[in-house]
Parts: C-alpha cells; sequence; structure tokens
C-alpha cells in the first residue's frame, strides 16, 4: 500500500486543529486506556489498519494484557476482562460509530447516561468522533501503519 498523501503536510493547521481536541480528550477526565480502547474499537470497526497499530501499540505500553487487547472487537464475549465502564463505553463507540445504521437508539443512549454523567459523555463522543475523523484521514491517504514499515 502507497501513502497517497501527506495530510499533515498538505493542512499543518487543520491537522493542529484536530490535535487540539486530542488534547482536550487527553484532558477530559476519562481514563486513558478507556480512551484508547475506544479509539481502538472505532478503528475496528471502520477497518483502518494504521489507527489499529497505533492505539493497540498504546494499549500494550500501558500496559493492557494480549488477552484483553485481541478480545476488544468481541468484548460482549470478554467477560471479566471488560469492567462496566468499559464495556458501556465500547457499547456507546459502536452505536455513534455506525449512528447511519442505528440512530443510536434511546435504550443505548440510556444506557451509557447510567454510566457516564453529561460531560463525560459528551467528551466520550467527542472522542469517538475524533477517531472516526482520524480513520477517515488515515484510510483515504493510506497512512502506513507502523508494522508495515518495520
Amino acid at each position: 500500500m502507497t501513502q497517497r498523501m501527506n495530510y499533515d503536510a498538505a493542512t499543518p493547521t487543520g491537522m493542529k486543529a484536530l490535535g487540539g481536541v486530542y488534547s482536550h480528550i487527553l484532558q477530559s477526565g476519562l481514563p486513558k486506556v478507556l480512551i484508547d480502547l475506544v479509539y481502538l474499537r472505532v478503528s475496528q470497526i471502520n477497518g483502518c489498519a494504521y489507527c489499529i497499530d497505533m492505539h493497540s501499540r498504546d494499549l500494550l505500553k500501558e500496559g493492557v494484557e494480549v488477552e484483553k487487547l485481541v478480545l476488544v472487537p468481541a468484548w460482549r464475549e470478554g467477560g471479566a476482562l471488560f469492567d462496566a465502564t468499559e464495556r458501556a463505553a465500547l457499547a456507546w463507540a459502536e452505536t455513534v460509530t455506525r449512528v447511519a445504521e442505528t440512530g443510536v437508539p434511546d435504550a443505548e443512549y440510556e444506557a451509557a447516561a447510567a454510566v457516564f454523567d453529561q460531560k463525560q459523555l459528551a467528551d466520550l463522543t467527542i472522542a469517538i468522533g475524533l477517531m472516526n475523523t482520524y480513520n477517515r484521514m488515515a484510510i483515504s491517504f493510506r497512512a502506513t501503519p507502523a508494522a508495515v514499515k518495520q
């Protein structure tokens, strides 16, 4: 796979703006591992190899066990590997990422709102939207995953 363009170079101001949103999420109070699990799941849904590679590496560096990492696509069957907050975040990430299919049903919102306060849920939704944007940039312009560069 050949990279089509270096979007960081093509629009440094635009990418800096996305980086500002990323910084907001890091400072939101949501746990970093939780956010990276969400980023990984969103990237898996979208089929973004670049971001799957990046966030898998981030989670391993943060001490997430390989057994948990490989079960992220099937987290519902992961039992105690995923706590209630992680399950709520992953379910919310899936329905929001697939918004055209799901319409984000009331039941999905109510389940997420039962775990997260309004600020947390808004910030989590921003994180999901941000990762969907990054996935679209990386997929559209064929960003090369680190694993392929090795």
